[in-house]
């Protein structure tokens, strides 16, 4: 809203008539907030990581909004300190100004191993950060996929058992060993044995080793635990999961393809003073720059129902007030 039609006449004329200050305005709002705008990746992939491989832990301080601002102030202040009082400082450290008259750009512009530098934090470490965050996060929903697929075995096996139930009752067979006696003595069964609707007669029973065999008859109660209830809750929530590693993949792909051009032409295009590289390349990667930060504020919502809720609570604050939102799920 800021950076781009403040640019737009600038490139367009070849000429800076805004002013110094105001330059130096234009370029500590471009940095700060294109340099925001990747730390921000950083700080969502890193709360899906929690969310994912942590999920009481997150559920537990997800509604801790003291946190939360925390988190989001210290990206602002992180972004602004990585090139702010470069951009302003510069000048006088170096006591010279090396910016042409009617031209707009950094001190630092042609400076590489700074620009090396700052791009390490700006790009490198961020990148490799949510890159190893995904990939997290993947192995957690591989290995809780390959659980899932074991316990179908095991309900494959009791589903085989529950095909002998009928009118919501299965038979048991058990033995019960018995000691031996004389005949003149009553036989002794240690065991007591509940609900019992038949017993085989001793004669066709009682083997070498006078053991009986009972068939018990037992009752399944409706209100016992049903386990496909549990299975079903494993499964939502491993759905769940795997749209968020699917939305945050999407979000850092276009994250490195938006920013790798920019970064490392950057740095060759300072090492050679600019010789080296054409300035319409340079200009097309600065275009890609923005276009990542202008689409993010869409992709988030896209693909989080989290930001979908707050953004209509920012834009349609009467609406949320009159209506009660509705649990959705992660695109």
């Amino acid at each position: 809203a800021f950076c781009i039609p403040v640019y737009i006449p600038y490139n367009l004329t070849g000429r800076w008539m805004l002013g110094k200050g105001l330059c130096k305005v234009w370029l500590i709002m471009d940095y700060l907030l294109c340099t925001a705008s990747v730390f921000n990746i950083v700080l969502i992939s890193y709360d899906r990581f929690l969310s994912v491989t942590r999920a009481v832990k997150y559920r537990a301080q997800r509604n801790m909004t003291r946190q939360a601002v925390f988190k989001m102030v210290a990206v602002w202040a992180l972004a602004f300190l990585l090139y702010g009082p470069a951009i302003i400082f510069w000048e006088a450290i170096v006591g010279d100004s090396v910016v042409p008259a009617h031209e707009c750009y950094a001190e630092f512009y042609f400076t590489w191993y700074f620009l090396l530098s700052a791009s390490t934090f700006e790009f490198f470490t961020p990148f490799v950060s949510v890159a190893f965050l995904n990939l997290s996060i993947y192995l957690n929903i591989h290995h809780r996929t390959k659980n899932m697929g074991a316990c179908a075995e095991d309900d494959v096996k009791t589903q085989r058992v529950r095909k002998n139930l009928r009118d919501g009752a299965a038979w048991s067979v058990f033995f019960v060993k018995t000691r031996k006696v004389s005949s003149s003595e009553p036989t002794a069964i240690s065991a007591v044995i509940e609900d019992i609707d038949d017993v085989l007669s001793p004669s066709s029973c009682v083997g070498a080793n006078n053991s009986q065999i009972f068939m018990q008859r037992e009752k399944f109660s409706p209100n016992r635990e049903n386990p496909r209830l549990c299975r079903r809750t494993q499964v939502s929530r491993l759905s769940r999961d795997k749209k968020i590693a699917k939305s945050l993949a999407i979000i850092v792909c276009i994250f490195g393809i938006c920013w790798a051009p920019y970064t490392l032409l950057m740095i060759i295009r300072a090492a050679c003073s600019g010789e080296c590289v054409a300035n319409y390349w340079y200009e097309i990667t600065f275009w890609l720059l923005w276009l990542n930060s202008a689409i993010n504020p869409f992709l988030y919502p896209l693909c989080h129902s989290s930001f979908r809720r707050a953004f209509s609570k920012i834009l349609c604050p009467k609406r949320q007030s009159v209506q009660p939102h509705i649990e959705a799920q992660s695109c």
